[in-house]
């Protein structure tokens, strides 16, 4: 039986990746997840596959040294999928460091412990064992031609502490396949999209706002561009990368679903009109007149999008779900758990949301 170490696997995209790997290999597989459990972290994700005998929780810091080496110890890990690191490209402009210290450093601690665990006396690495480093296309910078797309030999300009953090941690995993013959990929995507996102991230935040009657705030004139991939195809393409992709190599995954984010808006909107019963008090709140333009974030990238040739020639790979359909799935799930969203969103969520959108 083959074990799997997730880190960052109560957050977003971790537990979408654990529901979909039960789904497609059940009881074959063994899972252990270990997360911090930071503001974005939240085991309420993850509560219907709790009781699992294959599955493992462990609360720890990937920054943590003698916390994951520990689990390596107790544990014969044959694949890491590190999705653990700070996200939110707001937050790293006002506290960097953490992004720093995460993404970097915890990204270190991870890559050092494995290859304390799978390397063997001559220096190769047990057969079978790979780490699957999960980044982003922000490491990429901005992209100004309109026919351009982000390859996989696109030079790294990140503008953020996020993206440069990530595009740190990226280039230290590729350092240790060069140095050490290290067992790794990497996969960098675009802007996901699914259930159980924070709703700091831009659409559970309008679906949030849109349905309380607050204010929809949208950077600067609205028009910037991103590739939107549904959750569960991403989970498809790091699972592919894990069983096919080829050692050292790195794979763009990408929805091919380019949208400026004041459409995303309106989407949302138009979306929620039509799904809301007519009797649902929640409907009189949705409207266009909730749009309102704040002061653009600081060094805010223009376009993002992503070209996934190779993870498509080579394993096969291709989105499976259209944005349209996507994101009316997204919506349908937050108004059937709005349980979910009231209690994330409570406390100091309120707090940093008012800081950082002055509305």
């Amino acid at each position: 039986m083959k074990t799997y170490l997730v880190t960052g696997g109560a957050g977003f995209i971790g537990s979408n990746f654990i529901y979909y790997m039960f789904r497609r290999y059940g009881g074959d597989i063994r899972l252990i997840n270990v997360d911090a459990l930071t503001y974005a972290g939240n085991l309420a994700n993850l509560k219907d596959i709790e009781d699992r005998d294959n599955y493992t929780f462990i609360k720890a810091d990937i920054r943590d040294k003698a916390a994951i080496e520990k689990i390596f110890e107790e544990n014969d890990i044959d694949v890491v999928v590190h999705f653990a690191a700070e996200s939110h490209v707001d937050r790293s402009i006002t506290n960097p460091e953490v992004f720093v210290e995460t993404n970097v450093l915890g990204t270190a601690v991870m890559l050092n412990a494995a290859k304390a665990a799978w390397e063997k006396a001559d220096g190769s690495f047990k057969e079978g064992k790979r780490f699957l480093h999960v980044s982003t296309d922000e490491v990429y910078g901005s992209l100004s031609d309109p026919a351009d797309y982000f390859y996989e030999t696109t030079p790294y300009d990140p503008h953020s502490p996020y993206s440069a953090s990530k595009a740190s941690a990226d280039l230290l995993v590729k350092a240790y396949v060069d140095t050490y013959h290290f067992p790794a990929c990497i996969t960098n995507c675009s802007n996901n999209y699914g259930p159980y996102q924070f709703p700091e991230k831009l659409i559970p935040l309008m679906i949030n706002n849109a349905l309380t009657g607050k204010k929809l705030p949208v950077y600067g004139d609205g028009k910037n561009v991103r590739d939107w991939l549904y959750v569960d195809d991403h989970c498809k393409g790091i699972d592919m990368v894990i069983e096919k992709g080829r050692l050292g190599e790195k794979y763009n995954i990408g929805g091919h679903n380019e949208r400026e984010n004041i459409q995303i808006v309106k989407t949302i909107i138009k979306t929620l009109q039509e799904i809301l019963p007519e009797d649902d008090e929640r409907r009189k709140n949705v409207s266009e007149d909730l749009i309102t333009y704040v002061e653009d974030r600081k060094g805010h990238d223009r376009r993002y999008a992503i070209a996934p040739d190779k993870i498509s020639s080579e394993l096969g790979w291709l989105p499976d779900t259209k944005f349209e359909d996507g994101i009316r799935l997204t919506i349908k799930w937050y108004l059937e758990h709005m349980d979910w969203m009231e209690n994330i969103t409570s406390g100091d969520y309120q707090d940093y949301y008012k800081r950082m959108y002055k509305v």
